[in-house]
C-alpha cells in the first residue's frame, strides 16, 4: 500500500511575504491621507471658531454700534462655546468700527493662525499664516 501524501495546512513563505507587502503598500498610501485629514480638521475647527467670534462681535456691537470694549469675557458671555478656545483666541484690536481676531489651530498653535479682520467699510478679510507646516486650511495666506 502506498502512503498518502501529507496534507498542506499552512502558507508558504512566499505567500506570507506577498500579503505583508500588500499590507505595507496599503498602509503607505493610507497613512499620509489620514494625517492630512487630521490637520485639515483642526484648521476647519479654528476657522469655524473665528466665524463664531465674528458673530459674537456683531452681537456685542448691536447695542452701542461699536466694537470698542469687546473682550474675551464679554464675547464668551454671548457665545459660551468660545470658552473652549482658551489661549488660542486673541482679540488683536477692537475699535469703533473695526476689529481683528486671531484663532490658533489645535494642530500647531504656535505655527498655524487664522485672522478675521473687519474693515471700516464693512468688508471682512480672512487671512492666515502657516509657519513651517503643511498649509492645511490656509492657501496662499487666505482662507
Amino acid at each position: 500500500m502506498k502512503p498518502k501524501p501529507a496534507a498542506s495546512g499552512g502558507f508558504t513563505l512566499v505567500e506570507v511575504l506577498v500579503v505583508i507587502l500588500i499590507i505595507g503598500v496599503l498602509a503607505a498610501i493610507a497613512l499620509p491621507a489620514f494625517v492630512g485629514q487630521r490637520d485639515r480638521a483642526a484648521d476647519t475647527e479654528a476657522k469655524t471658531s473665528a466665524r463664531n467670534v465674528a458673530t459674537a462681535m456683531e452681537t456685542y456691537s448691536s447695542d452701542d454700534q461699536s466694537y470698542a470694549g469687546a473682550d474675551i469675557a464679554k464675547l464668551t458671555a454671548i457665545e459660551p462655546s468660545l470658552n473652549d478656545l482658551g489661549a488660542r483666541l486673541t482679540i488683536d484690536y477692537a475699535q469703533q468700527k473695526i476689529y481683528e481676531v486671531t484663532v490658533k489651530s489645535k494642530r500647531h498653535s504656535w505655527a498655524v493662525r487664522f485672522h478675521l479682520t473687519r474693515n471700516a467699510d464693512g468688508t471682512t478679510d480672512r487671512t492666515c499664516e502657516v509657519m513651517g507646516q503643511r498649509d492645511g486650511g490656509c492657501r496662499n495666506g487666505k482662507w
